[in-house]
């Protein structure tokens, strides 16, 4: 069976972050059984310069994928419509709701009757959660309605990563939208990698961001919450700034830190760091207003590193597990409290946590179960319609 994925960011791209994880893993876990092709943007986000690798409009070999790359002087309706035209595929597989060129064009092409009509596979990669749609909500709510009215998700498949987005999709795109929980696919690590870290000091605590830098991962809050917290507080951040006015708020705020805080931003990291960076701090403080699954969770719990996070994403019972915290945005006290607990705690408790969290994120890199769901998701699209 042949996959024809469409998504703006592909490898070897990592400033999109999750996106580009899930469908490269796909891509990994599932390249021997069915065959992917993939039409990407030529370039990293926010980037002006195209990858070294890349060669716009050819077919190129990428690990175990054929990808087209677009430059965005290529990328027209009618470069669109010539590759959905051209390529033999089974299911056309679209990463996005919103995103113009990979999802909607090659939509409004099908409902015109412009392109073979295929089965389609639509993952809306938590842009249905209320964190997300809070952001621009009066024009997103807007293109949801003109988009139900034209009939343009008429007949896709929906696939949710969780129960959870599968409520989420069912609110938006009606009781009877076709949809199937297939999770997120996690990376394939090494596990029994040697982390080296300093030990937990009482009164002291290092804490993480890694994440892009946008108002839908709250950077802003975290930064505003960090003020509130007593105790020598190391805060360094990670993560593309995919947002300019939103990371100068940011600026704002850490230039006002108090004097016990010391905030720094350490640029992007690449992919291959991620586990190690985490491996280096005590949390990961991340109040993210929504993410559909967060592949930066599973990296950090993996690298021993604890999670304190809001509650917008399919994580649950983590302080259960002894791995992390999930609260409430609406709860700015508990994130103090948990903080502050994190401040004082010692190596012997903070090691008990390490230890947890780790054996727990090795545990969900446990693919075999995700990787069938997904492969019954294209089946489904094909063969159940």
């Amino acid at each position: 069976m042949t996959i024809l994925a469409l998504n703006q960011y592909y490898l070897p791209g990592y400033k999109a972050g999750g996106p580009i994880r899930t469908l490269a893993n796909m891509v990994e876990r599932m390249g021997d059984e069915f065959r992917f092709k993939i039409i990407a943007g030529d370039r990293d986000s926010g980037d002006v310069a195209p990858y070294p690798s890349a060669r716009p409009g050819e077919w190129q070999a990428v690990g175990k994928a054929e990808v087209y790359y677009l430059a965005p002087s290529q990328r027209s309706i009618w470069t669109i419509r010539r590759l959905l035209r051209s390529v033999d595929y089974d299911v056309l597989y679209l990463n996005s709701f919103f995103s113009f060129w990979y999802t909607i064009i090659p939509l409004a092409l099908r409902r015109l009757g412009w392109v073979p009509r295929r089965p389609v596979v639509v993952a809306p990669r938590g842009e249905f959660s209320p964190g997300a749609l809070s952001l621009k909500r009066a024009k997103k709510k807007t293109f949801i309605v003109m988009a139900r009215a034209m009939g343009l998700y008429r007949g896709v498949l929906w696939q949710a990563s969780s129960d959870l987005e599968a409520e989420d999709i069912r609110h938006w795109m009606g009781r009877t939208a076709r949809i199937k929980v297939a999770p997120n696919i996690p990376d394939r690590m090494d596990i029994e990698e040697v982390l080296r870290r300093q030990g937990k000091e009482p009164g002291r605590l290092r804490a993480v961001f890694l994440s892009r830098i946008t108002e839908k991962k709250n950077l802003l809050w975290a930064l505003d919450l960090l003020r509130s917290i007593r105790g020598k507080v190391e805060f360094d951040i990670y993560g593309s700034v995919a947002d300019p006015i939103y990371w100068e708020k940011c600026c704002k705020i850490i230039a006002e830190m108090p004097a016990n805080v010391r905030v720094r931003y350490k640029g992007v990291a690449p992919h291959e760091m991620v586990r190690s960076i985490f491996s280096e701090y005590d949390a990961f403080l991340f109040p993210t207003l929504g993410e559909n699954f967060g592949h930066v969770v599973l990296e950090a719990l993996s690298a021993g590193c604890p999670v304190v996070m809001s509650d917008t994403t399919p994580w649950r019972d983590l302080e259960a597990r002894g791995v992390g915290w999930v609260l409430p945005l609406t709860d700015r006290s508990a994130f103090v409290e948990v903080l502050e607990r994190l401040v004082d705690m010692d190596e012997a408790e903070h090691a008990r946590w390490r230890d947890r969290a780790r054996r727990f994120g090795v545990d969900c890199m446990d693919a075999s179960d995700t990787i069938v769901a997904n492969e019954d998701l294209f089946r489904s699209a094909v063969f159940d319609q």
